[in-house]
């Protein structure tokens, strides 16, 4: 089943998805005519390759991603430091199902690939399963971990025969993308398939 995805403000860069890979890159108008009994999805904003996060030890295996259940005693924010180290700690077996809710917290804002060095199995496992892709880590880190790092990091563009790999963002165009951040983010699409969407 092809799906045909197209944000408002991008029109020119609609992708056109074929399970797990990109079948086409190219204006929407175009790729609807060659292609007329694909599904629309129509999106916001800007459709981006999406972006990487160079932080993923420090956001997955050094951060606590609270249970909503947990809100009452620990809040709703990720917790890290001496405090994080205390609740694993206490509890090694909240490592994974952390790093899982953490790798929620980067669909969430438009990651689909990440770096640094995991060595946790239960962060590895969390990993593999939602199909991020691993990149290298910039010699030069660009400030302190955060889910939306500055500057953002952008993947190499979509290319046909390529993986389904993308985000997209609730904004006019890249400058206000960077000025705003990736909390701007809409929709996940990883392996073709749409991970995360915002409600």
């Amino acid at each position: 089943m092809l799906t045909l995805h197209v944000a408002e403000r991008s029109p020119e860069t609609a992708v056109l998805v074929d399970g797990a890979s990109v079948a086409a890159v190219g204006p929407y108008e175009d790729l609807a005519a060659a292609h007329p009994s694909a599904r629309v999805r129509r999106w916001p904003g800007i459709l981006t390759p999406g972006l990487l996060n160079p932080y993923a030890p420090e956001l997955l295996e050094a951060t606590y991603h609270p249970d909503p259940r947990e809100a009452d005693g620990l809040g709703t924010e990720p917790i890290g430091g001496e405090r994080a180290r205390t609740l694993f700690g206490a509890d090694p077996s909240r490592l994974g199902a952390s790093a899982r809710r953490g790798v929620q917290r980067l669909l969430a804002h438009g990651t689909v690939a990440i770096a640094g060095e995991l060595r946790a199995r239960p962060v590895l496992d969390a990993v593999r399963r939602a199909g991020l892709a691993v990149g290298q880590r910039p010699p030069r880190l660009p400030g302190p971990p955060s889910l939306s790092p500055s500057p953002l990091i952008l993947v190499p563009p979509l290319n046909a025969g390529g993986p389904a790999r993308f985000a997209v963002f609730d904004v006019a165009d890249r400058t206000e993308l960077v000025r705003r951040g990736a909390k701007t983010c809409v929709a996940t699409v990883l392996a073709g398939r749409l991970v995360y969407r915002a409600r």
